[in-house]
């Protein structure tokens, strides 16, 4: 049973729209989990936050690995009382393999194309992408978890440590949003 469950009774979770989202941490120990990019290496958080930016799940992943490959990761966290309706990402969430595998499991990608997208593959029509205006929620919620400022750079070598602090930012961040 996931602990959302009672969660999305009690408190009102907004489940019907997600946003999902992925933010660089600069890797400044390196360690086991570090990708290198333009930037630099460092590590991809992953968010799911519900309506009201509440975190419902994260994942970390290397920082050159595309955002959609890590979709399903996130996604395992969910059960089948608290999975999203629809996600609402960026354009690097607009992929087909992505769309096919969570059309799947019943859920709806919303995300602006590619501009390399050809035209034959188009395939939203504008109405969906309305959805697509409030996805501020999910930078906000960056913005409240980089108030914790251990999740800006990660310090630490092993990745199960880091895991376990962002964790830990969205249970502190859960809480206090609910506390109120």
């Amino acid at each position: 049973m996931s602990i959302l469950a009672p969660l999305c009774e009690a408190y009102w979770l907004f489940l019907d729209q997600c946003f999902i989202d992925a933010t660089f941490a600069p890797a400044k120990g390196g360690g086991e989990g570090v990708g290198l990019t333009k930037k630099g290496k460092g590590a991809k958080l992953q968010l799911i936050v519900d309506g009201q930016g509440l975190p419902l799940g994260a994942s970390v992943a290397a920082a050159n690995v595309a955002e959609w490959h890590t979709v399903q990761e996130t996604l395992d966290l969910f059960s089948d009382q608290t999975e999203p309706e629809r996600l609402i990402g960026d354009k690097a969430y607009d992929c087909d393999e992505l769309d096919e595998t969570l059309a799947e499991l019943g859920l709806e990608m919303i995300a602006p194309h590619r501009k390399n997208r050809r035209p034959e593959n188009v395939t939203q029509d504008g109405r969906p992408l309305r959805r697509y205006r409030h996805r501020w929620i999910v930078e906000r919620t960056f913005a409240w978890l980089g108030a914790r400022r251990r999740l800006l750079v990660r310090w630490e070598k092993k990745l199960t440590n880091f895991v376990g602090f962002t964790l830990l930012g969205c249970l502190s961040l859960l809480l206090h949003r609910l506390s109120y």
